[in-house]
């Protein structure tokens, strides 16, 4: 799917980069120490050409070697303080970069945690992980290095500028005229940078989607034969990518030349003008020499700058890119006044949290998608005793996964409201609510592990008899125990080692382990086997005990214990009641249940 990504136009701006500066903060003295050793760096650098025109002029124009010694104990002095200083300097900015992209990813990921269901349903999870990952450590690694050129290439630039002009100030001004003329031609590349940049970004964004599909869907691909299709698909993008980055690549190459240009222009004039001075007796070499090597070596922290400014042009789109994300809201969220009483999920006020008995009660619920044009449910009324078991049924699209999501306030009303013991559902945390929510898929989702660690993603603190137990209700310990490593069988990513039937009995236990109030079961029995239906079907008989139950479900032969049958049509309820209710009343059900048993 061309997925068409958020187009970014604004010009280079700092305030963009101020969203990523907090981040720093805990490596303040980190970054003392490093402006610290950069000055002493751009110190030595800049005492280099004085101390090639001392020599110059205290012992190559004499023709003389006495008093060579101290000058060489100072040359080595400053040779070794630089080096101290730059090893420093590597190892602090590694550690900048490597803690600052960790800090970014982790805020980034912790963030991501909070954002409702529909985002996730709406943004491949390629562009996620291109973000999360590559966008992060690109940041972490221009701001780490970039800011040590930076600071010193200015402070090299301050430093030599003033020396020069001490020297001589008409050679100084000729190197100094060039940097309004190089700042001009920055101005004129920079654009054209972030514009090639920020699509090259773009392009990367929608590769990494592709590949990531391309992995997690090779099964289908295969079974449908669509080898050639992906390759197509992926070798377009990856020719894009290729197109864009060349662009990129080839508008960053001719800055640097352009900007070499200047200072080779500079060293020449100097050359010329400064030799006709030594001719005539005003101006010593040694001094010459110096300007020379403050000319040649002075653009080269410009060099540098321009370097940098390239590598912060290109990554602003990925600055972009992250605070995007880290700025999308949830349509989903908590009051105020409710996080004061009851936290929120990272910080849960655990005390303060009632007892849910599970009575929960539709008001004249109307639900809108917000991307939609037409009403899911209208004017919805239901009410479940505690402790009842509802079964929803319907065709595809009727709202049942509405229904059910709606309690589970993975979505929520657009008109009315939801009660749960009598209160609405808004009063009260998510976190509370989802805590005493047992939710189980069509298609369970193993996270990479142990069969034990995925029961225990339930209940955290749950000891292996408590796995055990979990497991024996759900009628799970006896596949569990044909498997040759038992709890600890590796699933696989996913899930992938172990069969659809084993996933649904593991995905149970999770979530039963938990001892939630109210059990969700979205079509939770229609991708298995006969065999594993049965097991299924005598563990909910065991777990639905004294809960409150959702049963949403097309095979009609596992609803028959339900407390309520509703049938759900175009978001109204055309029929309820009991199994055999339903039959006697020869209607909609009725007429399902018979054709799904003639076939």
């Amino acid at each position: 799917m061309d997925w068409e990504e958020e187009q970014y136009n604004k010009p280079f701006d700092w305030k963009v980069w101020a969203k990523v500066l907090p981040f720093f903060k805990p490596y303040r003295g980190l970054l003392v120490r490093l402006c610290i050793l950069i000055a002493l760096v751009a110190g030595g650098d800049g005492l280099l050409p004085l101390i090639q025109k001392y020599a110059i002029d205290h012992f190559i124009v004499p023709r003389t070697t006495q008093g060579v010694w101290p000058l060489v104990a100072a040359c080595a002095l400053v040779f070794a303080l630089a080096a101290f200083c730059i090893i420093r300097f590597v190892w602090l900015s590694m550690r900048i970069e490597l803690f600052f992209a960790r800090d970014l990813r982790s805020a980034l990921f912790r963030h991501l945690q909070t954002l409702s269901l529909d985002y996730y349903n709406t943004t491949p999870v390629g562009y996620l992980i291109a973000r999360v990952m590559s966008d992060t450590e690109r940041i972490g690694e221009v701001i780490a290095w970039g800011a040590g050129d930076v600071l010193w290439g200015l402070a090299y630039l301050v430093m030599v500028t003033a020396v020069m002009l001490a020297m001589n100030w008409r050679l100084a001004l000729v190197v100094i005229v060039m940097f309004p003329l190089i700042a001009l031609c920055t101005m004129w590349f920079q654009s054209r940078m972030l514009r090639y940049n920020r699509h090259a970004r773009h392009v990367n964004s929608l590769l990494t989607g592709a590949f990531n599909e391309g992995v997690i869907g090779a099964r289908t691909s295969k079974t449908l034969v669509i080898e050639d299709v992906n390759d197509g698909n992926f070798r377009s993008l990856s020719g894009k990518m290729k197109t864009a980055a060349i662009r990129a690549a080839s508008i960053s190459a001719l800055y640097m030349p352009v900007v070499s240009f200047f200072g080779v222009l500079a060293v020449a004039i100097i050359l010329v003008y400064g030799s006709g001075l030594v001719s005539i007796g005003q101006l010593p070499l040694g001094t010459l020499s110096a300007m020379i090597s403050y000319g040649m070596g002075v653009f080269e922290p410009i060099q540098n700058l321009a370097r940098t400014f390239t590598g912060v042009v290109a990554t602003q789109a990925n600055i972009e890119r992250i605070t995007a994300l880290a700025e999308t809201k949830p349509l989903i969220t908590d009051r105020r006044d409710v996080i004061e009483r009851y936290g929120d999920s990272f910080t849960p006020k655990r005390e303060n949290w009632e007892k849910l008995e599970g009575h929960v009660t539709f008001e004249d619920v109307t639900f809108r998608y917000h991307d939609g044009n037409r009403d899911v449910l209208e004017h919805f009324n239901l009410d479940v005793p505690a402790g009842q078991t509802v079964a929803i049924v319907g065709d595809t699209g009727a709202g049942k996964s509405t229904l059910v999501n709606l309690v589970c306030r993975f979505l929520e009303p657009t008109g009315g409201r939801i009660l749960i013991d009598g209160k609405d559902i808004r009063d009260r945390s998510m976190l509370w609510l989802h805590s005493n929510i047992g939710y189980v898929l069509q298609s369970p989702h193993l996270f990479s592990g142990t069969i034990r660690d995925n029961i225990r993603y339930g209940r955290p603190d749950a000891s292996d008899e408590d796995i055990k137990k979990a497991a024996s209700l759900v009628c799970a310990d006896a596949v569990i125990a044909k498997l040759e490593q038992g709890l600890d069988t590796d699933v696989g990513e996913g899930g992938d080692l172990l069969s659809t039937g084993e996933k649904q009995l593991i995905s149970f236990a999770r979530a039963v382990i938990a001892d939630p109030r109210i059990f969700v079961l979205d079509e939770a029995t229609s991708s298995i086997d006969t065999q594993t239906e049965r097991l299924i079907q005598n563990a909910i008989s065991n777990i639905l005990v004294g809960r409150t139950s959702f049963i949403v479900a097309h095979r009609l032969s596992t609803i028959r214990m339900a407390d309520q049958i509703l049938v759900v049509q175009g978001g109204e309820i055309i029929e309820q009641g009991t199994h055999d209710g339903l039959l006697a009343a020869d209607g909609y059900y009725a007429h399902l249940y018979r054709k799904q048993f003639e076939m």
